[in-house]
């Protein structure tokens, strides 16, 4: 056990502009918190007040440890400063190497694995008092204000899972997993119509970057599957691409579009790739995901696409326009890699196909002056 005390200082918003700050009468605190400029005391409530400015934060976290003060979850969220300052303390009871063991040992992906852990790095650097355990109040308080702050309601279900596998399998607490979750949202996801594709291919000019969309398009590709692609996953005979280990650990086939395969073999020969069908700067590594984002905002950006997407609108537009063009539910699902059907179905009610042969009760109106 760490023989520092519990967090003594708390730190909470007060406005816009200030920040409240509650401590204990402790000489050498009071005569640390009189280093910030502009700080009052505010006698009836019986706390400091400093303003909410860059340079006074910089001051305050100068001047404090960042173990003996407590953030409230909403600065944890609003305040990279402060949020920087708590990481850089090394809490001492923040178990990083047992939640990486835990996680790898049950076969948690890469992603997941990332995920998870800067979920509960967040988490406990704004609850320095946690030990070895959870509170459900710590869990709701910090989840309240992710929500008030406009976290999606499926990131927060995601702390919440991180939080629960943490308590669980790493403190070994497993009564405090029953917390409240955010009911899921229903969104629609975004989808480009069959000539904003097309716009959108012909915009590029790069070859390299070319192939990486018409493959990521064609075959329905998450980011993090098309950048992982080897020219071995590419199954000529069978006009088919194996997806290795995509989401969920799973490997599944998908299309291999007669022009996607054309440009394919533009590339190969001009590039000459190696193992990697798109090496990054290293032959040895594949580009990386955030690479191939840029490259897909550029190219939006390029062909005058004013519709805000990133690149898995592609994913999206591809099963979209499978199921505008008659393709069965079940396929479309296998060839996303879906495990449930519910997910696949959503496309249902992205397409417009079936809404476009509707008429409004207004056409039908005689509406002449």
């Amino acid at each position: 056990m760490n023989n520092r005390t519990e967090a003594s200082i708390i730190l909470t918003k007060g406005s816009a502009d200030t920040l409240h700050v509650q401590i204990p009468y402790n000489t050498v605190h009071i005569q640390r918190i009189r280093q910030v400029t502009g700080r009052r005391w505010e006698t009836d409530a019986k706390r400091w007040i400093i303003p909410y400015s860059d340079a006074s934060l910089q001051e305050f976290t100068k001047h404090f440890d960042a173990l003996d003060v407590e953030i409230s979850p909403e600065l944890w969220v609003e305040s990279e400063i402060l949020r920087n300052w708590k990481l850089r303390g090394e809490h001492p009871k923040w178990k990083r190497d047992e939640l990486l063991q835990a996680l790898k040992l049950r076969g948690y992906s890469r992603k997941t694995i990332k995920a998870y852990y800067n979920q509960i790095e967040r988490f406990v650097a704004s609850f320095p008092q946690i030990d070895t355990e959870i509170h459900t109040s710590h869990v709701q308080t910090y989840c309240l204000s992710l929500l008030e702050r406009g976290i999606s309601h499926s990131s927060v279900n995601q702390t919440i899972s991180a939080i629960r596998f943490y308590s669980k399998h790493v403190l070994h607490n497993p009564t405090a997993i029953q917390f409240i979750r955010p009911k899921k949202q229903m969104k629609l996801p975004n989808v480009m119509s069959e000539t904003e594709v097309t716009q959108l291919l012909k915009a590029v000019t790069n070859l390299k970057h070319k192939t990486i969309l018409y493959l990521t398009y064609s075959a329905g590709l998450r980011v993090g599957e098309v950048v992982r692609l080897c020219y071995s996953d590419l199954d000529i005979e069978r006009q088919t691409i194996i997806v290795r280990q995509g989401k969920g650990q799973k490997d599944r086939r998908t299309l291999l579009s007669h022009l996607a395969w054309e440009i394919v073999q533009r590339y190969i020969t001009e590039y000459k790739t190696d193992r990697w069908l798109f090496p990054g700067q290293s032959s040895d590594r594949h580009l990386t995901e955030r690479s191939v984002q840029k490259v897909f905002e550029e190219a939006r950006q390029r062909a005058g696409i004013v519709k805000k997407c990133s690149i898995h609108a592609l994913r999206h537009s591809f099963a979209t326009h499978l199921l505008e063009n008659g393709t069965d539910l079940r396929y479309i699902q296998e060839l996303l890699g879906h495990t449930s059907a519910q997910t696949t179905q959503r496309y249902t009610h992205v397409s417009t196909k079936n809404i476009q042969r509707i008429q409004s009760p207004l056409d039908r109106m005689d509406m002449g002056d």
